[in-house]
């Protein structure tokens, strides 16, 4: 049974309550500070015909690690670029991160990187831990209306990522970190370029996100939010750079298994 808040409860059967993530103090976890005492109903989602998903750690579980390749990548860039040592460019690129939204956005602006330059050397991964998940396309596939993947990342990451799970047909478009005009979530123009340019409808859509902040706007415009958390959290280290401001009033419902809650609130 797939649960919705980030703590197996033995009472997740029945009407569970959900704990949010509090703030993080290095690898710890504190105790979770928001509840969200009812599960996702149909009702919940009747409104529902646009679908937004994030892409890393939201469509492929947190465990699956994939972005972890990306990390790497993203390190040994900046460490060449720079000629730092591993662990000072580690830091910067979470700080730029931290700061920008993204390490390519820090990249750019303190040191005028090729964009292009930059996604294509991080994006250099290997696709084979991810395996085909035919429930989880299934589920999409039944969502009445639109789904769009609306990621950081690249098209080309995105359409391998998504290929690799074998859900990619499914999904009528996707808006990159190219479309953004390398500016990425959270900032709000961001969110207003994809709206506008795919003609959303926020009043009807929902959006699917692993990271809290990421959901802020989303709220404000009237979108139902749902945050992607680990599989139960085990053995998860959430790092200083992932941390939440501990006000997550802008998250609707909180899952650990996407497929299983897409399953439950899709309307027949």
């Amino acid at each position: 049974m797939a649960f919705y808040h980030p703590f197996p409860f033995p009472s997740v059967e029945n009407r569970a309550s959900i704990f949010l993530f509090g703030n993080f103090l290095g690898p710890c976890h504190n105790a979770a500070m928001t509840k969200i005492d009812r599960t996702p109903t149909k009702a919940d989602f009747a409104h529902v015909t646009e679908w937004v998903f994030d892409l890393d750690n939201t469509l492929y579980p947190h465990h699956v690690n994939l972005f972890a390749q990306i990390d790497q990548n993203m390190t040994a860039y900046v460490s060449a670029l720079l000629q730092m040592e591993r662990d000072e460019a580690r830091k910067l690129q979470k700080q730029y991160y931290l700061d920008h939204g993204t390490t390519l956005q820090g990249l750019m602006i303190h040191h005028g990187v090729d964009p292009n330059d930059f996604l294509e050397k991080a994006h250099a991964i290997d696709y084979s831990s991810l395996t085909a998940q035919p429930e989880l396309g299934a589920a999409i596939k039944a969502l009445p209306g639109r789904k769009f993947i609306f990621t950081n990342g690249s098209v080309k990451h995105a359409e391998m990522t998504a290929g690799a799970l074998g859900i990619l047909e499914h999904f009528d478009d996707i808006f990159d970190i190219v479309a953004a005009e390398f500016v990425p979530k959270p900032a709000q123009v961001t969110y207003d370029k994809f709206m506008a340019l795919k003609r959303v409808e926020t009043g009807k859509a929902a959006m699917f996100e692993d990271l809290p902040r990421n959901l802020v706007v989303p709220k404000t415009l009237g979108m139902q939010t749902v945050l992607l958390v680990p599989n139960n959290l085990e053995e998860t280290i959430v790092e200083w750079w992932e941390q939440t401001s501990g006000d997550e009033d802008h998250i609707d419902f909180v899952t650990d298994d996407l497929a299983a809650f897409l399953a439950r609130v899709v309307v027949d």
